[in-house]
């Protein structure tokens, strides 16, 4: 059978509005308006049926997408910031003084992957300086402590066995994790942030699932943020089949009947099709996009920013700027 592929609850709604062209039972949706070329929609799944017609654990799902971070200037950027910090206030556990782990899921080595480690490397940590001085709290930061654990190719580790190592060490009372994801459209590319309060699996936007990392693993909320880095092949060729069997129904009428024909394929049929084709290719190919050096460089910062923000209480984007110079 087939399964678009995506990582993103926003398209998994999509998906279920274009086959049922209503809401999903047990979904709640709300999308504020937003200004500085920003649009976020949360969805949250409230009950089992949701859990089920969704594909997804019950819990909130937090986008924002802003198209224009492929080129995005430092206005936007700073939007962004503001703006993914915002959302993470909302969802993070209202505790004083929380104690802090971020993970930097992913592969160094290779780029679409490489998100979590890029983030790990902007985030202001300051669990250390905590136990330095024998603190417990202070006005303006946070205890924050950071981890890259590698993927399994290289360490041999299970990636949640690192995690639930390090948890049950330092005792954090949250734990964010960073990873790339995939989505069914390539316009979505780069372009989205995700966050979710389920946690995650690691590699998923890869297509290499692992292990969960969410609190029934770990013993502690988990909050995910997710970028998607790559498309499918496959699934991006059942799209654009799609649209150009419409685009020529709707222009030509010659041929109508062929494209008729292809419009009332079944996915599955289409999908077989599709994996034909591409086969003699390689067909389990993911495509990215050209830029991805520097489009990761950019989104790294604008989520440590984020984090920067929504962790520590006493800074704000002019200080964290400074700390990333």
């Amino acid at each position: 059978m087939f399964q678009v592929r995506t990582d993103l609850a926003v398209e998994s709604r999509e998906l279920y509005q274009e086959n049922k062209s209503q809401e999903i039972p047990g979904v709640e949706v709300e999308q504020p308006k937003m200004s500085n070329d920003i649009e976020i929609t949360r969805v949250k799944i409230i009950d089992d049926e949701g859990s089920r017609l969704m594909g997804r654990p019950k819990g909130s799902y937090i986008t924002l997408e802003a198209r224009g971070l492929k080129s995005a200037d430092a206005d936007l950027k700073d939007n962004v910031s503001k703006a993914l910090a915002k959302e993470l206030v909302s969802v993070i556990p209202k505790k004083q003084n929380i104690n802090t782990l971020v993970v930097g899921l992913g592969n160094w080595d290779v780029t679409p992957d490489a998100l979590g480690p890029e983030v790990i490397s902007k985030i202001l940590v300051t669990r250390h300086l905590f136990k330095m001085y024998n603190k417990s709290e202070d006005p303006s930061m946070s205890s924050v402590s950071a981890v890259t654990p590698g993927v399994m190719g290289t360490t041999g580790i299970e990636t949640s066995d690192i995690i639930t190592g390090i948890v049950e060490k330092s005792k954090p009372d949250l734990v964010i994790a960073i990873d790339a994801l995939a989505s069914r459209k390539m316009e979505r590319v780069s372009t989205t942030i995700q966050i979710s309060t389920t946690g995650i699996s690691p590699g998923s936007g890869v297509g290499n699932l692992r292990k969960q990392l969410n609190e029934e693993t770990l013993g502690v909320p988990v909050i995910a943020i997710g970028v998607p880095t790559v498309v499918d092949a496959a699934t991006m060729t059942n799209d654009t089949i799609g649209m150009v069997v419409k685009a020529l129904k709707s222009h030509s009428e010659q041929g109508s009947e062929f494209f008729k024909l292809l419009d009332d394929m079944k996915e599955d049929e289409k999908y077989a099709l599709i994996k034909e084709v591409l086969e003699p290719y390689g067909a389990n190919v993911i495509v990215t996009t050209k830029e991805i050096d520097k489009i990761i460089t950019d989104i790294s910062q604008i989520i440590a920013n984020g984090l920067n923000i929504a962790l520590h209480p006493g800074i704000d984007l002019k200080d964290v700027n400074r700390y990333l110079q």
